[in-house]
């Protein structure tokens, strides 16, 4: 499978569960991965971010040696959850971006739903 024909199959799931979403109204756990990092956001039905936590920040660099594994994904799903829970949020919308359900993105939302967010 070539990378366009792989790119392409991603942003036809992504919009696809997009337009669900919006039909919804609901708050979305967005979940973003790149080779090398893994960001999470919490929107709000109107489009804020209301939470985020990423591999980028420094205090949660200090605490990973490698921010592209699965252990990183799971640090990142406990702090996006702790953090929202803080903020009197408790249920999302999982929304993975067209990202396949395995790998860092499982460990992302297992490691959420562990901490006490609810999708």
């Amino acid at each position: 499978m070539s990378v366009l024909k792989k790119k392409d199959a991603r942003i036809r799931r992504f919009l696809k569960y997009r337009e669900k979403f919006k039909k919804l109204k609901s708050i979305r756990l967005v979940v973003h991965r790149s080779s090398r990092n893994i960001y999470a956001q919490i929107i709000s039905s109107n489009n804020f971010v209301v939470v985020s936590a990423s591999t980028l920040e420094k205090n949660i660099k200090k605490n990973i040696c490698y921010p592209g594994n699965k252990k990183s994904a799971k640090l990142i799903g406990k702090k996006i959850a702790l953090r929202s829970l803080k903020n009197g949020i408790d249920r999302v919308s999982f929304d993975r971006s067209g990202f396949k359900y395995h790998g860092r993105i499982k460990e992302l939302a297992e490691s959420a739903r562990k901490y006490g967010l609810k999708f």
